[in-house]
């Protein structure tokens, strides 16, 4: 048994100060004051909030591929993201593996069957710090995605699934003159390249989306897992998914496209980092508008883990810190049907993270994955 007093607890409805008992893995009782317990541990008045749930981050990616032509080992780059995930207070990550190559990302199927390999090796051997799921995005224009996608579907790692659309033009990267600018810097390719291979990847779009998007909603639907688009423009979009099973948009691009969702009760996941930069890198509707419109349901890394923390925080001064808190604990938690984590209750899974603010920044100081320390 593991008493932890003198903190402040973040429930799902009120900040207290108090004592939190967790034994075999579970919280098993949460009470106001202060322990007298000559075992209790005394946290010096900092913030005890519940691990946070990452729905969504391509972290992974970043280890795989620290620099532009330097592939990192798949055994390596799992265990530095996993040790990274633990630093940040996530204490429950969705791999966000993409299936399907557009023409500009190469390696990343590699990236994907490395990753899948890795996390089914590393599952329940002792190694990894924190709980690793799967979270398939599914790039529906790719040719390749059917076959990648019919390979890890049945996984039993699998929790999530987002059908995605990365095409010149559209969501994410509706603004062309953007999009051109961004490959020419990113790749070796021309100018000319680069408009010849928009041109070949709009056309492939045309032959593959509809038919590779009602292939990727029928292979899932046997799972009952909980389905994302992502990069949501419209209400009509918002609408058509949420007609298809589809309860989740993922970083709408648009007002529009939120408020759709929230209107429809679909629940939307938002970018941290969107947040803690103060915008959108791709010119896209800022974070904090959307939490400002009572639009956010959840807030993913989406490619930095320490994000997580630092954006619940920044939005505490717009919704309470409960509220914000729940952004990454106790929302992401539902919506990926874990209803075993998330919040600081009794009966919950002793997933709990030490938070001290300095100067307003709030710092990671301890993780705890069923009440054994691993950061």
């Amino acid at each position: 048994m593991t008493i932890f007093t003198n903190v402040r607890l973040v429930l799902p409805d009120a900040v207290i100060q108090g004592t939190l008992v967790a034994e075999s893995g579970r919280i098993v009782d949460v009470q106001p004051g202060r322990s007298a317990h000559p075992s209790a541990v005394d946290l010096e008045g900092d913030f005890l909030m519940p691990g946070m749930v990452d729905l969504h981050t391509d972290n992974l990616e970043r280890q795989v591929q620290p620099r532009a032509n330097a592939r990192w080992p798949a055994r390596s780059a799992f265990l530095a993201h996993d040790a990274q995930c633990a630093a940040a207070g996530v204490t429950t990550v969705l791999d966000a593996l993409c299936l399907g190559d557009l023409g500009f990302d190469q390696g990343r199927d590699q990236t994907f069957r490395e990753g899948v390999e890795e996390a089914t090796a590393l599952a329940g051997s002792g190694a990894l710090r924190v709980e690793h799921l799967l979270h398939l995005r599914c790039e529906l224009p790719a040719r390749d995605m059917p076959g990648l996608l019919d390979s890890v579907a049945d996984h039993p790692l699998v929790a999530m699934a987002s059908l995605m659309d990365h095409s010149p033009g559209v969501g994410q990267y509706r603004d062309l003159d953007r999009y051109r600018a961004m490959r020419v810097r990113q790749t070796k390719m021309t100018a000319s390249e680069v408009e010849q291979r928009i041109a070949e990847l709009l056309a492939q779009r045309e032959q593959t989306l509809e038919p590779q998007r009602r292939f990727a909603l029928d292979r899932l639907s046997a799972r009952a897992l909980p389905l994302a688009s992502h990069d949501d423009e419209t209400k009509a979009q918002v609408t058509r998914n949420a007609g298809d099973g589809i309860r989740v948009s993922e970083f709408p691009v648009t007002m529009e496209a939120a408020e759709a969702a929230r209107d429809l009760g679909v629940g939307v996941i938002a970018g941290a980092p969107n947040l803690v930069r103060g915008g959108s890198h791709s010119g896209n509707v800022a974070v904090m508008d959307l939490l400002r419109a009572g639009t956010v349901t959840a807030i993913a890394s989406d490619y930095v883990p320490s994000a997580m923390v630092e954006a619940a925080f920044l939005a505490a001064k717009e919704i309470g810190l409960p509220a914000a808190i729940a952004t990454v604990t106790s929302a992401p938690a539902r919506m990926a049907k874990l209803e075993d984590r998330g919040r600081l209750e009794a009966g919950q899974r002793a997933d709990l993270v030490r938070v001290r603010e300095h100067r307003g920044t709030p710092v990671i100081r301890e993780t705890w994955v069923r009440g054994e320390r691993v950061a």
